[in-house]
């Protein structure tokens, strides 16, 4: 798979799931505090995976 695929994909799935995990959030707590949070926490995830568990 080409680098250009590689990076597209990771920009949208990430974007995707962040927006996924706060319309959940939303659903089940009925608040964008939480919604707000649980997105942030997404981003933080990405970041130690980046980080952390690259070769």
């Amino acid at each position: 798979m080409p680098v250009y695929m590689n990076q597209t994909v990771v920009k949208y799935g990430v974007g995707f799931g962040s927006a996924l995990a706060m319309a959940v959030s939303f659903a089940l707590n009925k608040s964008i505090f939480w919604a707000i949070i649980h997105g942030i926490l997404g981003w933080i995830y990405v970041l130690y995976a980046w980080i952390f568990k690259t070769y």
